[in-house]
């Protein structure tokens, strides 16, 4: 047998096991609520510490962790929150947070996450949108949710309760609840099916939809995250905002594998891989930006790490991140509305590079679909629909986003990817974020993760632009880092660059370059609609065609 197919066929059979394995662990697990996972672990690591907010000194072992969330639950209770009802939460990387959304799991209440640095508008609509009947609010940001403008119609001023202490406000204290408030076990009719958590997220379109995430959601997303590791790490650090779901489910990992989870204040470029030696960390999911960041400076790459989770980097980041830091780096797919989709096993490790996000994660069922509604063959670009247990229970009080997002059981996801005929499969953009350039479809997002490989890049946003001859043009927005000069030599090294590494197709025909890129305030997400909608997308730009700035 030729080599090439020699090993081919031994991926192959890896494939097989990975399989096998993934439907074993189907078979084994549990149902569980949030609530009993805590409970279990305060019985079986009581005294071990559960959580480490180093940045604010705050620390707690699992049983109290369990015995204060017993107590915000009560307290909670003590003030007026029911089952069902929602409860916004606006507040920073503190131990607070964890212990009220325990709180809530316990108590069947849902929670509400807010982005900390919300506008009074944003925090109006979401809390409104939810018909939120109650809000937790940081000390730090009380002025801003003080300023809405109108008032939530369900929210009653009376129930905003402040997380921390400010002289001038009359507001009720969340010290104030929980002085006289019992940590006793709650009595509460608590099922897997129940809301925990409605999740808004914002795409670069509409207004932010709100995701109902049951415990049953985050039970499963979490035996994901928990059944890859080949063995329960005992360090894991957490960077991302408890107020996105990365943070509540990195939070359930290392709960599922009874190790200590350190909450940073936020992500840090210049601080993050401090955290990692300080702290002696085993586990992370590790932002690229940081990666290439270590990268430029020469970042000493001894750590204790021996996986790490990445999202979308480019193959030549990966290679250099393990030549440096000697550590495994593991592709995935997911969202917010489906937890893991695909993830790529530690058995395929020399496919790191290869920018695979993997095979089909545990619960997952996939299916890519054509624009003629019909299932692809392999190598072909179309839909990712997923179907399974434990995803999302759709989006909050919007049938109309319900029924263009759904086919029977399939969540479609709007992301575009190619399934080869050994089951991995490749990410390669979204269905509204494909350039056709002569009957060619071009992913913005291949074109931009090449591009942004240049060290003088700090970000980069392709779009199309209307052009007679060919339909559509590639125009890509560059965002430079500080210091760097947008001039010739600059677009002369971005097109030798795109040229050398992309189909001619695809290589950009207008660069602009722009100081800052715009973006979502929730989820930092560039907001390409804005591109789009200047008057003259070829006026300031340099045409690569016509070899002259507009």
């Amino acid at each position: 047998m030729p080599p090439a197919k020699m090993k081919q066929e031994q991926i192959r059979e890896r494939v097989r096991n990975v399989t096998r394995r993934i439907e074993a662990q189907e078979s084994a697990y549990e149902t569980v609520t949030v609530g009993q996972i805590v409970s279990e672990r305060a019985r079986t690591h009581g005294s071990r510490t559960a959580i480490d907010v180093f940045d604010r000194g705050q620390r707690a072992t699992y049983s109290d962790m369990d015995r204060l969330s017993n107590k915000y639950a009560h307290a909670l209770r003590g003030f007026g929150v029911r089952k069902g009802d929602r409860i916004g939460v606006m507040l920073p990387n503190r131990i607070e947070f964890p212990i009220l959304w325990f709180a809530s799991a316990k108590l069947g209440a849902v929670l509400v996450p807010l982005n900390i640095r919300y506008t009074p508008r944003e925090i109006e609509y979401i809390l409104s949108d939810a018909q939120a009947t109650f809000a937790l609010v940081d000390e730090s940001a009380w002025l801003v949710f003080s300023a809405m403008k109108p008032w939530p119609q369900h929210l009653a001023k009376e129930r905003a309760i402040l997380v921390g202490q400010l002289s001038d406000t009359a507001a009720t204290a969340l010290d104030a609840l929980l002085k006289d408030a019992r940590d006793s076990y709650v009595e509460e009719d608590i099922r897997p099916d129940d809301l925990l958590n409605i999740q808004y997220t914002s795409g670069t379109t509409g207004f932010p939809k709100g995701c109902m995430l049951t415990h049953d959601y985050w039970g499963i997303f979490s035996y994901q995250a928990a059944s890859w590791d080949d063995q329960p790490y005992q360090r894991y650090l957490s960077a991302q905002p408890f107020y996105y779901v990365d943070g509540p489910w990195h939070l359930l990992q290392s709960y599922r594998l009874g190790g200590i989870h350190y909450l940073a204040p936020r992500l840090s470029s210049t601080r993050f891989i401090g955290w990692l030696k300080q702290h002696r960390i085993e586990w992370c999911q590790f932002p690229e930006l940081i990666a290439r960041h270590a990268e430029a400076i020469d970042e000493d790459g001894v750590t204790c790490l021996k996986q790490i989770l990445n999202w979308g980097w480019g193959p030549d980041v990966v290679r250099q991140f393990r030549r440096r830091f000697r550590v495994r780096t593991q592709e995935a797919y997911g969202m917010t509305e489906i937890g893991f989709g695909t993830r790529m096993a530690n058995e395929f490790d020399e496919l790191a590079d290869s920018s695979s996000v993997g095979t089909r994660a545990p619960f997952r069922e996939l299916r890519l679909i054509n624009e003629d509604r019909n299932l692809t063959s392999d190598g072909e670009i179309g839909e990712l629909w997923v179907r399974g247990r434990g995803l999302f229970k759709g989006y909050w009080e919007n049938a109309e986003a319900n029924a263009a997002s759904f086919e029977g059981e399939w969540f479609k996801t709007g992301d575009l990817m190619q399934r080869d005929e050994l089951g991995f499969y490749w990410l390669v953009g979204r269905m509204k974020d494909m350039i056709r350039r002569s009957s060619e479809n071009i992913a913005a997002r291949e074109v931009e993760s090449v591009i942004r490989e240049i060290p003088e890049i700090a970000d980069v946003a392709a779009v199309p632009v209307r052009d007679a001859k060919r339909g559509e043009e590639v125009k890509i927005y560059v965002e430079l880092r500080e210091g760097c000069a947008p001039d010739n030599f600059t677009v002369k090294r971005i097109l030798g660059h795109a040229r050398a590494r992309l189909a001619v197709f695809k290589v950009p025909r207008y660069i602009a370059f722009t100081p800052a890129l715009p973006r979502t305030t929730s989820s930092n997400k560039v907001l390409k609609r804005e591109l789009m909608a200047v008057a003259d997308p070829l006026s300031g730009a340099y045409d690569a065609e016509e070899k002259r700035w507009r």
